[in-house]
């Protein structure tokens, strides 16, 4: 190449520097100066607005051109038994700044010691210039021979490029590659496809991960290698646009996946720039600074910009699936049934089944009957033998989805579809999943549309509000499964029971349909679900419990987590917001599969027990009627009569159950279960020095953790130093209930789990934290060790102004703090340090973590064992807790 045109295509003046390298007596700093001097050029254009479409062909042909010149040191002059050959991304002329330079030298013999001598000195001079290279050395034979056997390699030789040296062995290279008999287009076809589909699995089959790959998730840049791959092994294909000539593609459609690619170019470059290496993980660390280049702010409705950037990315990343997805069909129709004439299988008026493929009738099927585009779905979900739909069906749903309009919405044929798609036996996960890849749910439910890629910036909510809601529906589909029932035995009995099922897969789509709007996302919601029943004519009673269900959808899990559910009364309150036992059923199933369609690290064990309790008291109460509501007597009496039969059955004598039952004041028994208050009064009988602290630990207790016990001396400042030996062992503290009996011992219990949600299940380790505690509290009096364990990651982009709220318990018996802020090591100990400088003793604790967001609720009483009332207290307590979480006050809000 003229280095006229070399400079215009590099922005590099390779003029001046091959008179360098002429006057160089070291020409590796000539090189590695070059090589600093290019990359920080395009660093710069790239910050200053210049566009990955141009910049990353433009680094490709620098590289090539550095390369050229170091092979001519190496080996002028020309040899004509071997070659350089760019392979991978680099074959393409695709080459980020952080990208691997892959390169092959090619021989045309075996004879590789002939080369060593030279081949070795040119990889250690590219190594020593600053280039890090990939390479590989083989002759022709071997190229067949390895590619046979290894389908990457065979692709990476179909992207194959001469950069130096002999070009009829490269031509000839080329021709063998191609051949059938090393890989047939069929078997080629089908190793990608399946290459693919485990990919996508790594991935959760989703692209819309918290931090995506920008290159290998579903949707990223190589699902579209995929489409080029495939197309150079059966058509030849030189460029993605070839596809288009074979009517594969239409230019809309090959305008949207180079859209989709230089979008992902310009993020996967952006990524390289910030981590000035290869990174193509869109990390929480480079989020913010990414969308602030890209030019999204932060605006008046309280969207961030971060979440803005982050929509635009998922919605282009499904846009590419679906293009994929249709591609990867066509390819599979012209490949593998190329020579399979079968004629169609009519199965109405309006569609076909061709290769066990659902086929639109005509091209015009649609403009004739636009509610087809529901009917679709309907017929895949009737025909569960289908594979899929044929692509150029597909193709005519995208091309068609403007008639999807008001009037089509109003028609009562397309209202009855979609409700029947509801109330199909089979198949509603999968089909909702399809109307999402191909538009057609956000074209039918406007208010589904705008949560289309909607992010929501925190690491509670791990899916966009849309693979969320889908995957609730999917939730809820799965308790009626019969071989999902031993998932959750209990809910899919419930489910069973269910009159109509159908109205909790559309309170499912509906809970967060409102996200972003602004306001309370359950009340805007209820609205549309409201509007959306009488659409689509559901009866008063159905429509009323679709939009009950809506408005209360987080009713129930802020019942468990956030109050005291041992108290009779918040039972009793919780009851009568339900009202009746249909509502309830319906609500513990919407609940339990918005929970764990939310994060899959955040349904543990111990959230399961807090809703099955919640659930089993308010059906109880039900029972007895509203009007009848359960006191605090009749729950003392029953547990006490169920705790006494089980330390029967253990050998604990009733005159020393009474003795040791006489230090225990009524609450201990309002807020511990029958087999707890056992568990308890047997260790205190069989303990023998009352002045040392006494510990019990269980794997796991029937609160869904692992249970530990404390009865000891109180003391100010036992509840932090407790907590903060726990929290230096790793483990989080979920529950804590404070108690101190009539002669001034402490009956606290504590639920704890590791550090993935679960129970603790060594045996060690329930050793270690006995022994722990024990040491620890054997000298009550110091104060607690601050907790030395780091800030993970991923909490350190996620600012939280921390904020402390005070109300007073359903009984007037106790003050309520509710803490929110940024979770870190150490935080519960600083509170209870917090607590007892002021003069605070906790009775109870409800540890939440939502992702970055702890959410505890701390129930406390003064010295005297009543609420704090007095306004100065309640001022100075909260000063204190602020400056204790956040020494800076600008990031304290209450």
């Amino acid at each position: 190449m003229d280095t006229t045109d070399l400079a215009a295509r590099t922005g590099f003046d390779f003029d001046a520097f091959d008179r360098q390298l002429a006057d160089a007596d070291n020409p590796v700093a000539a090189f590695r100066d070059a090589l600093t001097g290019a990359i920080e050029a395009q660093r710069t254009a790239f910050l200053a607005g210049t566009p990955a479409s141009r910049l990353v062909p433009r680094h490709a042909a620098f590289i090539d051109a550095i390369l050229t010149r170091a092979w001519r040191r190496q080996f002028e002059p020309a040899d004509p038994d071997i070659a350089l050959i760019a392979v991978g991304g680099y074959g393409r002329g695709e080459l980020h700044l952080g990208s691997d330079i892959d390169l092959m030298i090619l021989l045309r013999g075996d004879d590789h010691e002939r080369y060593r001598g030279r081949i070795e000195p040119f990889i250690t001079f590219l190594w020593d210039i600053g280039l890090e290279v990939g390479h590989s050395v083989r002759s022709l034979a071997e190229c067949i021979e390895q590619s046979a056997r290894d389908i990457t390699i065979e692709t990476n030789l179909l992207e194959a490029r001469r950069l130096q040296g002999a070009e009829d062995l490269f031509a000839s290279l080329g021709g063998l590659i191609r051949d059938d008999s090393v890989w047939t287009s069929r078997r080629y076809f089908e190793e990608k496809l399946a290459e693919q589909q485990a990919r996508h699995a790594r991935y959760h089959d989703t692209g819309y991960n918290l931090e995506p790959n920008v290159k290998e998730s579903p949707g990223g840049l190589r699902d579209i290698q995929m489409i080029g791959w495939v197309s150079k092994r059966h058509f030849s294909a030189a460029t993605l646009h070839d596809l288009v000539d074979h009517e594969f593609l239409t230019e809309e459609e090959y305008a949207t996946l180079i859209d989709g690619q230089a979008f992902l170019w310009q993020v996967r470059l952006a990524l390289h720039v910030l981590a000035g290496r290869r990174e193509d993980r869109l990390l929480f660390d480079y989020q913010r600074t990414i969308a602030e280049h890209f030019g999204y702010h932060d605006d008046a409705n309280g969207h961030l910009g971060v979440e803005q950037f982050m929509k635009q990315y998922y919605r282009v990343v499904m846009e590419l699936s679906r293009l994929n997805e249709m591609l990867l069909q066509l390819f599979q129709e012209t490949i593998l049934y190329a020579d399979d004439h079968a004629t169609p299988q009519p199965l109405n008026r309006r569609f076909q089944v061709r290769h066990r493929f659902l086929e639109a009738i005509s091209d015009d099927v649609f403009e004739i009957y636009p509610f087809a585009l529901l009917e679709l779905f309907l017929l895949m979900q009737q025909h569960p033998e289908l594979q899929g739909v044929r692509a150029s069906t597909i193709r005519l749903v995208r091309s068609h989805r403007h008639l999807i309009d008001d009037a089509f919405r109003t028609d009562v044929r397309a209202r009855s579809l979609f409700m029947e798609i509801l109330r199909q036996p089979q198949g509603i996960t999968h089909e909702l999943r399809r109307m999402n890849r191909y538009g057609v749910l956000a074209a039918y439910l406007p208010a589904f549309g705008a949560v289309v890629g909607l992010m929501q910036y925190d690491l509670f909510h791990v899916y966009t509000v849309d693979e969320h809601t889908l995957r609730v529906v999917r939730n809820l589909r799965r308790f009626t499964v019969t071989e999902h029932h031993h998932e959750f035995p209990r809910l899919s009995q419930i489910a069973q029971t269910l009159p109509k099922i159908e109205l909790l897969y559309l309170a499912g789509l509906f809970h967060d349909i409102a996200k972003g709007r602004g306001g309370d996302h359950s009340k805007l919601g209820a609205d549309d679900a409201e509007q959306f029943c009488r659409d689509h004519y559901l009866g008063r009673y159905d429509s009323q419990l679709v939009t009950w269900l809506v408005d209360h959808h987080l009713a129930m899990s802020r019942t468990a987590q956030r109050e005291d559910t041992s108290d009779p009364d918040v039972i009793n309150s919780f009851a009568n917001m339900v009202g009746d036992q249909v509502r309830l059923d319906y609500l513990y199933l919407l609940t339990v599969a918005d929970i764990r369609a939310t994060n899959p690290t955040l349904w543990t064990s111990w959230k399961e027990t807090l809703l099955a309790e919640l659930y089993t008291s308010t059906k109880r109460a039900l029972r007895r009627g509203l009007e009848h509501p359960l006191d605090a007597k009749e729950r003392i009496r029953g547990v006490s009569v169920m705790a006494r039969a089980l330390l029967k059955s253990r050998q604990v004598p009733d005159d020393q159950v009474s003795e040791i039952w006489a230090e225990f004041n009524d609450e201990y028994f309002l807020r511990h279960k029958a087999d707890e208050i056992a568990w308890h009064t047997q260790l205190i009988a069989s303990h023998e020095d009352p002045e040392a602290p006494l510990i019990g630990v269980r794997q796991e207790g029937p609160r869904g953790g692992t249970e530990i016990f404390v009865y000891t001396h109180d003391a100010q400042r036992l509840f932090a130093q407790t907590t903060s030996i726990l929290e230096q062992l790793g483990l989080t503290v979920v529950d804590a209930r404070i108690i101190t009996s009539r002669s001034g011992y402490t009956l606290d219990s504590y639920v704890v789990l590791d550090d993935s949600g679960a129970p603790i299940e060594a045996s060690y380790r329930l050793d270690e934290i006995r022994d722990r505690l024990q040491q620890g509290l054997a000298s009550s009096g110091s104060a607690p060790r601050p907790v030395a364990r780091r800030t993970p990651r991923h909490l350190q982009h996620f600012p939280l102004s921390t904020r402390v709220d005070f109300s007073t318990d359903i009984n007037g018996e106790r003050t309520v703090v509710e803490l929110i802020a940024a979770d870190r090591p150490g935080l519960l100990s600083k509170v209870g340090q917090a607590f007892a400088s002021c003069g605070a003793r906790v009775q109870n604790a409800k540890i939440g973590t939502f992702g970055n967001r702890a959410e505890d609720v701390f129930y406390i009483t003064d010295e005297a064992n009543e609420p704090f009332t007095d306004e100065v207290r309640l001022d100075t307590l909260r000063a204190t807790l602020l400056e204790a979480l956040e020494p800076d006050p600008e990031a304290r809000t209450g």
